[in-house]
C-alpha cells in the first residue's frame, strides 16, 4: 500500500493529481485484503485499470486506488467449432488481440489498437469498426463487493448494450472484473463491414483473397493511427481518453430541427436507426458543424488534428483545462441543436 501516488502517470491523458492511497493489485486475496484495509479506513474505492477512458481531477482522489494488474497464463479450451479464451483482467487488451489474430482467428480484430486493460473492455462494452467485445464475451469473474465473493457473470447477465453494461450503469461500483472469458466461432470470418476497412481492403477483395484475422488486426491499427487514436510514444494527439463524446441517441424527427439550423435537406445528414424511432448521430459531425474542427485549440487543450472527438493534452494541459474545453463544445451544441452531448470518459474527483 503506498501513499499520495500521482495518478498522472497511469493514464493515457497524462493528467491527473495523487491518489491519498494506491495498491498495486496482482492477486484476487490481495485484491480482498485491499478491500478490508478500504472498509476499515472508510475509504472510497476506485478500480483503475489502463486508464485509457478516464479523466481524473487535478485535485487527485482522496481514497485508495485500486491498479488492477492481476496477470496470469491465458488459458483456451476448444469444444466443437467453439474455443474459450479466458484471461486476467489486468492484460492488455492489444496484446490479446494480437494473439488471438496470430491463431487466425475472428471476432475482435477490429477492436485493435484500442487502449487499456482487457478487465476494462466489459465494463463499457468496448466497440469499433463494427464489433463490440460483448459479441464473444462468455461470462465475466468479478469481486462483489456486496458480498464480497467471487463470481461468475453469464454474457446476459452483464447486460450489455451500446457502450454500457451493469458494470457502469445498474450496478455501477458492486463489482470489480478480475478475468474474462471469451468464446470464439473457428468458422467466422473478419468483420469488413466498416467503411474505411472495405475500402483498404477493396483491391484484395476483388481478387477473391479475403484478408486474414491478422491483416485486419494491422490495418485497423493503420487506420486509427492515421485518425491520431493509437497510443504511439511522443505524437501529441495521442495524449487523449480516445473519443470524448458518446454518439447521441435522439428521436428521429429531430432531424427536422437540425437541417433547420443548418439549412439543408434533412436526407443529407449522416445517421443511423435505432429502435423505436430513434437515430444515432456521429458526435464528430455535430462538432464540426458547431464550429469545433480538428486542431481545434483552448489553451493548453485542443482537439486532435486527426480525430475531432479527440480531446488532447497538448503538453500540459490540466483537467481543468480539459473540462473548459468539453463545456465550451457542449454548450455549443445544446445551443444550436439541442442536444446533450454525454462525456464518455469516467470522470474520477471534482
Amino acid at each position: 500500500m503506498q501513499e499520495s501516488v500521482s495518478l498522472a502517470p497511469y493514464t493515457t491523458f497524462g493528467i491527473g493529481g495523487p491518489a491519498r492511497f494506491f495498491c498495486e493489485v496482482t492477486s484476487e486475496a490481495q485484491l480482498l485484503e485491499a478491500i478490508h484495509f478500504a472498509r476499515q479506513q472508510k475509504l472510497e474505492v476506485f478500480v483503475l485499470g489502463g486508464g485509457s477512458n478516464l479523466l481524473i481531477s487535478d485535485a487527485g482522489f482522496n481514497g485508495l486506488v485500486l491498479h488492477i494488474a492481476l496477470d496470469a497464463p491465458i488459458q483456451s479450451a476448444a469444444s466443437g467449432p467453439f474455443v474459450d479464451y479466458t484471461v486476467p483482467a489486468g492484460l492488455d487488451w492489444n496484446t490479446f488481440v494480437l494473439h488471438i489474430c496470430e491463431q487466425g482467428i475472428s471476432g475482435i480484430e477490429c477492436l485493435a489498437g484500442i487502449p487499456g486493460s482487457v478487465g476494462g473492455t466489459p465494463v463499457q462494452n468496448v466497440g469499433a469498426y463494427g464489433q463490440e467485445v460483448a459479441e464473444t464475451i462468455q461470462s465475466v469473474r468479478a469481486l462483489d463487493l456486496e458480498t464480497l465473493t467471487f463470481v461468475t457473470l453469464s454474457r446476459e447477465a452483464c447486460g450489455f448494450a451500446y457502450r454500457q453494461s451493469i458494470f457502469n450503469s445498474t450496478h455501477r461500483g458492486r463489482y470489480i472484473v478480475t478475468q474474462v472469458t471469451f468464446r470464439f466461432n473457428l468458422t467466422a470470418t473478419p468483420n469488413l463491414t466498416y467503411a474505411d476497412l472495405t475500402r483498404h481492403f477493396a483491391p484484395q477483395l476483388a481478387t477473391g483473397q479475403p484478408p486474414s484475422p491478422l491483416e485486419v488486426y494491422h490495418a485497423v491499427r493503420e487506420i486509427r493511427h492515421a485518425k491520431g487514436m493509437l497510443l504511439v510514444e511522443g505524437e501529441q494527439d495521442c495524449r487523449s481518453a480516445g473519443s470524448f463524446f458518446k454518439n447521441p441517441i435522439i428521436p428521429a424527427t429531430t432531424l427536422t430541427h437540425i437541417a433547420e439550423a443548418l439549412q439543408l435537406d434533412p436526407a443529407t445528414i449522416p445517421h443511423w436507426s435505432v429502435a423505436d424511432g430513434q437515430i444515432k448521430l456521429p458526435a464528430a459531425w455535430l462538432l464540426e458543424c458547431a464550429g469545433f474542427r480538428k486542431g481545434f485549440i483552448l489553451g493548453a487543450a485542443g482537439i486532435s488534428s486527426r480525430h475531432t472527438l479527440a480531446l488532447i493534452n497538448r503538453g500540459h494541459a490540466t483537467a481543468a483545462d480539459i473540462t473548459a474545453l468539453s463545456d465550451l463544445i457542449r454548450q455549443e451544441v445544446r445551443r444550436r441543436f439541442d442536444i446533450k452531448l454525454e462525456q464518455e470518459p469516467v470522470q474520477l474527483g471534482q
